[in-house]
């Protein structure tokens, strides 16, 4: 049983976030800019130091411009059949 902080799952979360961030063109500090927050956070959550709840996934894509079912797909495909809470 993985630990859900480093699980694959979350690991893949956190990859998805930074590569949907660079692809739209933004820096840590310009989204944390655009979302009202500091660049630590957007650092936190991208590193998993901070896990991301469904609500601000939802802000996080449309303040990025991804498409949040597309993200969790990536998640659902990296995350261990066996995974528990």
């Amino acid at each position: 049983m993985a630990r859900t902080i480093r699980s694959k799952g979350q690991v893949a979360l956190c990859q998805a976030l930074v590569d949907a961030r660079i692809k739209a063109g933004f820096g840590q500090a310009e989204l944390a800019t655009k979302l009202g927050c500091h660049q630590s956070l957007i650092a936190r959550l991208e590193s998993g130091q901070r896990r991301v709840d469904v609500v601000e996934l939802v802000v996080l894509a449309r303040a990025i411009g991804f498409d949040p079912f597309e993200l969790l797909a990536i998640v659902e495909a990296a995350t261990e059949p066996d995974h528990r809470i």
